[in-house]
């Protein structure tokens, strides 16, 4: 009986291999037949760009494929805190079976940048932002990338549904520029409406890799990103006479180079962390002293633990440094940290170990990197859990978008490449998009793989 049973669990594994291979070896031409329309689906996106919280057409388009696919497709799914904004989150569903459940997921809004890239689907939209500047806008972080990717690997798997068992869920998130988009879906019950993942996977533009490149960072990827603002108030005086005020603008400033110290001396330097100062506003001319000042700060970190320390860090440093200055109690600093913030986003290691060898398969050795992680941010991390105990294996993944011949020229120290946010970045769509969907729809596959 013991025997009888190792040989059925050896003819069990070879069967998942053949089949797995099976459905593999078919994604490659299936992909190429959809690259057309896709390609066109990346033009369209890209010109046509709407900002955070109001993805209305977008989500419509995207929410269009996945009907055409074959996808339960719900609309309006996420509740944010502010009731002026109206969540344009988008879930498709695909059963097929029992079987685990896999999430992918894509972000939709762009950019308040005016392109200039020349291309001749260039975006030219203008619109006013929520100051009521009129602004252009742009997919300047590739998102237009990530939904064309994202409905081809949905046309893909739909295809293949013979090849696998379990739950497709795909999720169009508004709002990931603002972090908000992916807090406002769970908090409208995301995983108790709809099926909740065994896996999330997502992919994300890289404007330093060549186009349809994989490039994957085991454990934490992305930082946290958390936004403080502190007031710094001091008394106002004649810009003669500093004597007779308290110059918050001198407050400030010691209070900024004090927070410099957060990082090289309280955070260990195996834990790494950043305290930027990105505005500092005071005054309205040249001879008064004002009577407060503006810091508006980011600060990011991958553990929750080092993101807190420097939180409580900051609120120490910009109320001792004014009470040192003679500020009296009720003219201390205040220093308030947003509610919605990016948590980190970290790559589940097996999670990742397993689905290296999967790319490899489906679009090379050569095509699949390791790269470093970086200390920009996103708020995909969320639908993993809490960022200090993640509940779901969960991987973020980048797609190489670069011009081969200028990644080379950019590594020997020519001219460097366009970052993401840049009003330059044009990644190549054809080879970009191919990379994309065969290693989303190749990890997919893998994840629900037929026993």
């Amino acid at each position: 009986m013991h025997i009888t049973r190792r040989i059925f669990l050896a003819v069990t594994l070879l069967s998942l291999a053949a089949l797995t291979t099976g459905a593999q070896e078919k994604l490659a031409p299936l992909a190429e037949k959809e690259l057309p329309s896709l390609v066109a689906l990346y033009k369209k996106l890209h010109a046509a760009p709407e900002l955070t919280h109001h993805e209305k057409q977008t989500a419509a388009t995207i929410a269009a494929e996945l009907r055409a696919a074959g996808y339960e497709v719900t609309e309006n799914v996420g509740k944010y805190d502010n009731p002026a904004y109206t969540s344009y989150g988008i879930v498709g569903v695909l059963r097929n079976g029992a079987g685990p459940t896999v999430l992918i997921r894509t972000d939709m809004d762009g950019l308040p940048v005016t392109e200039n890239t020349g291309l001749p689907y260039a975006s030219k939209v203008r619109t006013k932002n929520e100051q009521g500047q009129d602004v252009g806008v742009m997919h300047a972080c590739g998102h237009d990338i990530h939904m064309s990717s994202f409905v081809g690997a949905a046309r893909l798997l739909a295809q293949l549904k013979s090849q696998w068992r379990g739950t497709v869920l795909l999720i169009g998130q508004p709002a990931e520029e603002g972090v908000t988009g992916a807090k406002a879906m769970l908090e409208d019950g995301l995983y108790s409406r709809f099926p909740k993942p065994d896996f999330a996977i997502a992919l994300h533009d890289n404007t330093d890799l060549p186009a349809g490149t994989v490039g994957y960072a085991p454990g934490f990827a992305l930082s946290s990103s958390t936004s403080v603002d502190i007031v710094v108030r001091g008394v106002g005086a004649h810009g003669s006479r500093p004597e007779a005020g308290k110059d918050p603008i001198v407050l400030a400033s010691q209070i900024v180079m004090a927070l410099q110290t957060i990082v090289s001396r309280e955070i260990p330097p195996l834990d790494p962390a950043v305290v930027t100062v990105g505005s500092f506003h005071g005054g309205t001319r040249h001879n008064i002293i004002p009577d407060e000042a503006r810091l508006q700060l980011t600060i990011r970190a991958y553990k929750e633990d080092v993101r807190q320390k420097i939180l409580a860090s900051i609120e120490r440093i910009a109320v001792n440094t004014a009470r040192a200055a003679g500020i009296p109690d009720h003219l201390l600093p205040t220093v308030t940290v947003t509610a919605i913030y990016a948590p980190a986003t970290y790559n589940d290691p097996k999670l990742n170990a397993r689905l290296v060898p999967v790319w490899k398969r489906a679009l090379g050795d050569a095509q699949v990197v390791e790269v470093q992680p970086v200390m920009g941010a996103e708020d995909f991390g969320r639908f993993a859990g809490p960022p200090d105990k993640p509940e779901i294996p969960a991987l973020m993944f980048w797609i190489g978008g670069a011009d081969p011949a200028k990644v080379a020229t950019a590594r020997a120290g020519g001219a460097p490449l366009p970052s993401l946010h840049s009003a330059l970045w044009a990644p190549l769509p054809e080879p970009t998009i191919r990379g994309g969907v065969l290693a989303l729809t190749s990890a997919a596959l893998d994840l629900l793989a037929k026993p």
